[in-house]
């Protein structure tokens, strides 16, 4: 276990490399995010217009079908641009060079699975928050605990998709057999880069609380005014890396071969097939 946590680490520097080499890729997460805070505005402003009317709760037929609407937008524009980051990492890792537009042209001929993906989160979703609202602290637990899980059964879902000719059940059940391959390093990655980005934010959450000690209010304004810009930057730059890391692992682990684009001896390592697992080559 240690050594597939040491090669994760491995895997998510190599992946920030690839980042820095190549920053036209963070142009998918600002656009995602953009997008999703309009989609926000959208949802937001009528009901704020309506006084009451209406509602996102899950307490009524109409609050239940506004929160899927609404979790089914977000989750759309969120698939629909991590489709084209992962064309273009997969591009890349192939010794390629993708523009934004052809990666946005990808993601577009990949419509009918990403809403088909969308509608399935959406509804995920929906599910949980219900249960949330229902039982708790329990239920905000399980829930918590449920939706990791699924987050990380289905990290390969979006490649699947977008590189392989499958529907998107097929897809949710080849990404569970690739999470059983790489399970560690697709658990240690994704932790490591929730950590990494979270952990500076809450260094500039401490630095922001700590300028409310001084007792001068604009300091303090201008403190919250750059920590949100720091969220801002910190969850672009996850998005990116979690979907560069993504790629890497699902291109090993279908075909059995190295990235060219990592260091030699990173990825070849990351997977060495034990005695009793064995990786097969697959097709793209």
């Amino acid at each position: 276990m240690f050594e597939r946590i040491m090669r994760s680490f491995e895997l998510v520097k190599a992946s920030w490399r690839i980042l820095m080499e190549d920053k036209k890729l963070l142009a998918f997460p600002i656009m995602s995010g953009i997008v999703t805070l309009l989609v926000i505005a959208t949802f937001v402003v009528p009901l704020i217009i309506s006084n009451g009317a209406y509602s996102l709760a899950t307490d009524s037929v109409t609050g239940i079908v506004l929160l899927f609407l609404f979790y089914l937008v977000c989750y759309f524009v969120v698939i629909f641009f991590n489709v084209g980051l992962i064309s273009c990492v997969h591009a890349k890792l192939n010794g390629k060079d993708m523009t934004i537009r052809e990666g946005l042209s990808a993601a577009g001929r990949h419509l009918g699975s990403i809403v088909a993906w969308a509608v399935i989160a959406a509804t995920v979703g929906l599910i949980l928050h219900m249960i949330e609202d229902r039982a708790g602290l329990l239920g905000q637990i399980a829930t918590a605990v449920v939706g990791g899980v699924w987050s990380l059964v289905t990290l390969f879902v979006m490649p699947v998709l977008a590189f392989e000719d499958k529907n998107v059940f097929s897809a949710m059940k080849e990404s569970l057999e690739l999470f059983k391959k790489t399970w560690g390093e697709s658990v240690v990655g994704t932790i490591s880069i929730t950590l990494i980005f979270g952990a500076i934010a809450v260094v500039g959450l401490v630095v922001v609380i700590g300028t409310l000690f001084i007792g001068d209010p604009v300091l303090f304004y201008i403190a919250l005014a750059l920590f949100v810009v720091l969220v801002a930057v910190l969850a672009i730059l996850s998005s990116a890396m979690q979907g560069i890391f993504t790629v890497a692992l699902y291109t090993y682990a279908k075909t059995g071969s190295a990235p060219g684009i990592f260091a030699s001896g990173v990825v070849e390592n990351a997977f060495a097939p034990s005695r009793r697992q064995q990786f097969g080559p697959g097709n793209l």
